[in-house]
């Protein structure tokens, strides 16, 4: 029988005259120099960064935001959220150490950084838009919107409603009246004055008193926080999460934060995004839908959305700002149908002459006056008569029992509606792609990244965390694109020719100038096209060539 070894690597105490770089364990194409290019072409200080410009003060020197920033992208694209846990891996991860050349800010340093730049987040995302938008990544005809509850830093217990404010009042009255009943039933036993009760009567009075004392504590404090609702004319109180919300969905309630998103049709990147605490999505399409337009630069765009998005002033806006909405209407007429009645689909309207007409029929003519509901929607009623109504052959189809004429409800702007209802019979297809769009990027980030809840409290750093999110996902998306890919890695390489990498990157950047211009731009930093970039000439070639792929292909 023929012994095998097993493979062995070399002695941990061996000494070497040339120990291997930490350079040498990243590879070209590692992602992380992706990273850091792009960072190193940002103006930090004019995103808004803090610190970014230098000139703090004495002291110990801060870190620079550029390397706070890599190790957030880093962190978020390895699913690596945690403050503690970043600065673990920044001792023993080498990627992260080829990142910060070596450098381990501790967690607080960590968790300031993304607490105190949450504006400088969302600008950076939006940075990165414009980027995606230059390198024509972007169709910018056709966006999917779309929201998903996120979990906040708060628990459905720190969040109090009107109803369980409420509730918990009526509960602790109980509890105080039955302990005044207690209190009362041991001052009887006390005034008999029984053999040997009288010091046991005190000390179970003096302990249903403090019990009383805590009560009524407890008491004003939830009509203190019942008073501050009905105040402000809100529902919802957070304790922890001034700005978390209880949000319900199909039977499930979480406390966090409704996210909306809209995304672009030709790459499935995000183009625009909020955090709202509203658990309905029927105000959110204009905001979202004009955000990705002006991300986008158009002059109309095609928006698509669900069922939860359909409301008719909203219609009426984006169609006022050149964008064309496609939601499908919802079914609010299942009660008539059920009853065997005939709904307000059935009756016809004639434009010319304001009226309509019922299927057997009879004109309903409008009323003066209009209606308006409590939403400052405003409808013009359409009544019939009631004699006619009364020898209708089909009344019992068009009316209830107690009715005697039938009565349709107009918005003054109806004719939008119309619009786009002529447009949703040819948009099954749209509405199709709508689902493959919008429904990737909420399951990339909640399942593959394992973005299901935020680290931060309040609608500032939660909207710049989820900026920081975006940046990521859309991030992770480019670095997948093949040609971007080799440009990277070309822009990355060190220790090349200055020449060679210009003259790469301009090619593959689809810029040709009849004259060597890129020779122009080494003089500029110094450098020959012979020579051997060292670091901050490298930096400045990369700011050069990475923000301005504007022809790369992307087919």
């Amino acid at each position: 029988m023929t012994n095998r070894s097993y493979k062995t690597g070399p002695c941990r105490e061996q000494l070497s005259l040339l120990p291997p770089r930490v350079e040498d364990y990243v590879g070209q194409d590692n992602p992380v120099r992706a990273i850091d290019a792009y960072v190193g072409a940002l103006d930090l200080e004019k995103l808004g960064f803090r610190h970014a410009g230098g000139g703090i003060g004495a002291g110990q020197p801060s870190y620079h935001p550029a390397d706070l920033l890599k190790a957030y992208l880093y962190g978020y694209l390895n699913r690596v959220r945690s403050s503690r846990r970043l600065e673990q891996e920044a001792h023993r991860n080498l990627e992260l150490m080829w990142l910060l050349k070596g450098l381990t800010p501790g967690y607080r340093t960590i968790a300031n950084f993304r607490r105190d730049n949450w504006a400088a987040l969302k600008a950076a995302n939006r940075e990165f838009v414009l980027l995606l938008r230059e390198l024509q990544l972007l169709g910018g005809e056709l966006v999917a919107i779309d929201g998903a509850f996120f979990h906040g830093d708060a628990s459905k217990a720190s969040i109090k409603t009107r109803k369980r404010l409420a509730e918990q009042l009526a509960g602790i009255d109980r509890d105080i009246e039955e302990y005044g009943k207690a209190l009362a039933s041991n001052d009887t036993a006390e005034e008999a004055h029984s053999p040997g009760g009288e010091d046991g009567g005190k000390q179970d009075g003096g302990a249903v008193a403090d019990k009383l004392a805590a009560l009524m504590v407890r008491r004003a404090k939830a009509k203190a926080d019942l008073d501050r609702l009905q105040d402000r004319g809100e529902t919802q109180l957070s304790t922890t999460d001034a700005d978390a919300r209880l949000l319900s969905k199909r039977g499930h309630v979480l406390a966090g934060y409704n996210v909306q998103i809209a995304v672009d049709d030709k790459h499935k990147l995000i183009v625009a995004s909020e955090v709202v605490n509203d658990g309905n999505d029927t105000g959110q399409l204009y905001e979202v839908a004009i955000a990705a337009k002006e991300a986008l630069g158009v002059e109309t765009l095609q928006a698509v959305a669900d069922t939860g998005y359909y409301n008719g002033a909203i219609l009426k806006e984006c169609e006022e700002d050149g964008i064309v909405a496609y939601v499908p209407p919802p079914k609010r007429t299942g009660g008539l149908e059920e009853q065997g009645r005939f709904t307000h689909e059935a009756f016809s309207y004639d434009a010319e002459a304001d009226v309509y007409r019922c299927p057997a029929g009879t004109l309903l003519r409008p009323m003066n006056g209009v209606k308006t509901s409590p939403a400052g929607r405003q409808d013009i009623r359409y009544v019939s008569l009631k004699s006619i109504c009364k020898a209708c052959h089909l009344r019992e189809q068009c009316l209830s029992q107690k009715s005697d004429k039938r009565t349709i409800y107009r918005w003054q702007h109806e004719e939008v509606i119309d619009r786009h209802r002529e447009r949703m019979k040819e948009a099954g297809a749209l509405m199709r792609q709508r689902a493959c769009l919008v429904e990737h990027p909420f399951g990339t980030l909640k399942c593959r990244a394992g973005y299901r809840h935020f680290l931060v409290r309040g609608f500032a750093k939660v909207r710049g965390e989820w900026s920081l999110m975006v940046l990521c996902y859309n991030l992770a998306r480019v670095a997948e694109h093949p040609r971007l890919r080799r440009l990277c890695r070309i822009l990355c390489q060190p220790g090349g020719r200055a020449g060679d990498i210009a003259r790469l990157a301009r090619r593959h950047a689809g810029d040709r100038p009849r004259h060597r211009v890129h020779e122009r731009l080494l003089g500029q930093i110094g450098a020959k096209p012979s020579d051997h970039l060292r670091p901050h000439q490298h930096r400045s070639i990369t700011a050069r060539y990475l923000p301005s792929l504007k022809s790369v292909p992307t087919n």
